[in-house]
């Protein structure tokens, strides 16, 4: 295939990734409706129409992102940015990504993809975690809806909150060096990275051609690799987000007592939403009295990690790495609630 027949073809296959990731949610409320009746079976309704457009979203991110940082990076030499943002102060790194993270509308599992290009582009692990952890958190839509229901000063608050998440976040998983605890095959996608790749020339750089079969080759290993975990994952998620209301969980952090942020934070954890439909949950509890720290703890822990991306994680890292994720989470939002707490 020759330049002139690939560019073409990069540029439909490009509108059409455009075109369905725009309208994924239109076509899986479509496809549900005639399916389900929503009137009648509400709770299914809501069910399958999360796991077909989470399903559409999260292999487009990933086939698109893998593939897009594969161009990217094939001929690009990894190590000399590596070395650069080593050479840098750490927190500056850290903040860099935590920043990165907080300007991308992505929910906690919509992440995954970003955080799999990044450690094969060998981005520092410290500065992928930050990302990983403020991403969900924090997006701008959420800032602009928080601004509009709890004032300026709360909304400064939470982007402090979220942007120092992710830097302790940074520093915790390199100090305890993380990346040794990634899956082999993410591994192998780093050495590969760790050279730029060139044509039989040495000094010739490698050819857009080159780069697509370079690119096309890691997107297919990748996605052949992880996408039924997606699957499985989003299922577990469709059926929390369609059949397990989120008072069942409320209920039992709103006490008023010294373990109502660890129950609210443990409770949390295994749900799937993201930051925006978050925020009139925590209006609510708010209004209702709850102590602002376990508002808080109980939002964070809801939006920063879920099951179904605990499935998808488990793909690319390995338990010991899993349990510090999940372990730091939960601790850090416990400190941030009994903080609150304490203060208002």
């Amino acid at each position: 295939m020759s330049v002139n027949q690939y560019l073409p073809r990069f540029f439909i296959i490009a509108i059409v990734w455009l075109f369905a990731y725009s309208y994924s949610e239109f076509f899986a409320t479509t496809i549900t409706n005639l399916i389900i009746d929503k009137t009648q079976y509400e709770y299914y309704n809501a069910a399958l129409q999360f796991f077909i457009y989470d399903s559409i979203k999260i292999l487009l991110l990933l086939s698109g992102l893998v593939y897009v940082m594969g161009l990217l990076r094939a001929n690009l030499n990894t190590q000399k940015v590596r070395d650069y943002l080593q050479n840098k102060k750490k927190i500056f790194g850290y903040f860099l990504g935590s920043l990165f993270g907080a300007i991308t509308p992505f929910c906690s599992c919509s992440s995954v993809p970003l955080f799999i290009g990044f450690t094969t582009a060998r981005i520092p692990i410290g500065i992928t975690m930050s990302f990983l952890i403020t991403s969900p958190i924090l997006n701008q839509v959420a800032v602009v809806l928080m601004f509009g229901i709890f004032g300026i000063n709360f909304t400064l608050t939470y982007i402090a909150i979220a942007l120092m998440c992710g830097v302790i976040g940074g520093f915790f998983f390199d100090a305890i060096k993380a990346q040794r605890f990634l899956q082999p095959f993410i591994l192998n996608a780093m050495q590969k990275a760790a050279k730029p790749m060139q044509s039989q020339n040495s000094d010739e750089k490698c050819t857009l051609l080159m780069r697509h079969t370079f690119a096309k080759q890691e997107t297919y290993e990748i996605v052949k690799r992880v996408y039924k975990w997606i699957f499985i994952g989003v299922a577990i998620g469709a059926v929390i987000h369609g059949f397990v209301p989120q008072d069942f969980f409320l209920k039992y952090a709103n006490n008023d007592n010294f373990f109502a942020v660890p129950i609210a934070v443990f409770m949390g954890l295994p749900l799937y939403t993201n930051v925006t439909g978050i925020l009139p949950i925590m209006e609510s509890l708010l209004t209702k009295g709850l102590p602002i720290g376990t508002t808080l703890a109980f939002c964070l822990s809801s939006v920063a990690a879920s099951i179904p991306e605990f499935i998808m994680l488990k793909q690319v890292m390995r338990y010991q790495m899993l349990t510090c994720f999940y372990l730091f989470l939960f601790m850090i939002f416990i400190i941030i609630g009994y903080l609150f707490n304490f203060i208002f």
